[in-house]
């Protein structure tokens, strides 16, 4: 299938709505860099910026209770997913007031409340899991959709197509979505694959597939909708490939020497999916520069807020070693609550 780009409508409320959304996802990033580059945020640290047009319009096109699963590049996920930065942000500087208490860190968060199931830190490993959950909906007749991202890096991982597979053959409602941001952990998906056309992966499995330009929020959402409205409906999965870049490296620590500052420079300048939204903001008349720019202001100080919070709060006690490990702990946290 041809890449699909968007031709669905989008009111006022919704623009800035996507705006304001992927400015938050922006801004905490980049401040998420910061504190790592201040030694604030140990281990690993691999940020979604140039990204953010895929999930928020993902979370646009589900309904309240459908569950996130994803990878390791997961700050914009549990931000879309309506989780609060300042828990989000402690959590990536190991702190009590994290999340996960300060015990996941940037790579496994999780949260039940928000129906997010994890940043995975092992490459391909959340899409049996998403699927997993995939098979508990509709054991249970809950009409529930599960979104299992992965990157194009991921793709190639075995244990994608036993998930494929087993979707396929018992119609569960779940949406894969490739986020290819094209040069995997930095070999680029010509090199390292030999169908580069990554929507057609699940094609030996009957699972359609559809290509999708991931630079654009409501391209996102109007695919989004359609591939959401079949795995309900009990037609099965459907595979989602977004189409997006990535600015950074893929951690903080790569140096992004395998592409070009002219390549990445291009589509700052010409796909980024934040000035997409605002341009669109501004032709329909919605909002003016100086508003637009107060929005920023706002968000700058909501992530300066979770930035404070994070560096406030007290790291774990030791005894929380011993926590958290079984169900029977998370049953007594459930109860307690």
């Amino acid at each position: 299938m041809a890449i699909s780009y968007s031709s669905d409508a989008a009111s006022k409320a919704e623009l800035l709505g996507f705006y304001r959304d992927m400015l938050l996802i922006r801004r905490f990033e980049e401040r998420a860099g910061q504190l790592y580059g201040m030694g604030l945020i140990g281990g690993f640290c691999h940020l979604y910026i140039g990204q953010e047009a895929v999930v928020v319009g993902m979370q646009a096109a589900i309904r309240k209770g459908d569950q996130v699963i994803t990878g390791y590049r997961d700050h914009g996920h549990m931000l879309a997913c309506g989780m609060d930065p300042k828990e989000i942000m402690a959590e990536l500087t190991g702190r009590i007031g994290g999340s996960s208490k300060g015990k996941g860190g940037s790579m496994h968060m999780f949260s039940r409340e928000a129906a997010f199931y994890g940043g995975h830190g092992i490459v391909g490993a959340q899409v049996s899991l998403g699927t997993g959950i995939a098979f508990a909906n509709k054991y249970r007749a809950d009409g529930k959709v599960c979104l299992t991202y992965f990157g194009d890096g991921a793709a190639n991982q075995g244990q994608v197509y036993e998930s494929f597979n087993m979707a396929s053959l018992w119609k569960l409602p779940v949406v894969y979505i490739v986020e290819n941001n094209q040069y995997a952990m930095g070999t680029s998906v010509q090199r390292s694959s030999s169908e580069t056309h990554l929507h057609r992966r699940g094609a030996s499995f009957n699972i359609p597939g559809e290509e999708v330009d991931g630079m654009d929020v409501l391209a996102v959402r109007e695919a989004g909708r359609r591939a959401a409205a079949r795995a309900r409906s009990g037609q099965g999965p459907v595979l989602l490939e977004m189409k997006t870049y990535r600015y950074r490296g893929h951690s903080m620590s790569d140096p992004a020497k395998y592409r070009t500052r002219e390549e990445v420079d291009a589509v700052r300048n010409e796909r980024d999916p934040i000035e997409h939204v605002k341009a669109m903001i501004t032709e329909k008349g919605f909002a003016s520069d100086e508003e637009l720019k107060e929005i920023d202001r706002e968000i700058r100080g909501v992530v300066q807020e979770a930035a404070q919070f994070a560096q406030e709060s007290p790291e774990p006690p030791v005894s929380e070693l011993f926590t958290d490990i079984t169900s029977e702990d998370f049953a007594r946290e459930g109860a307690a609550a």
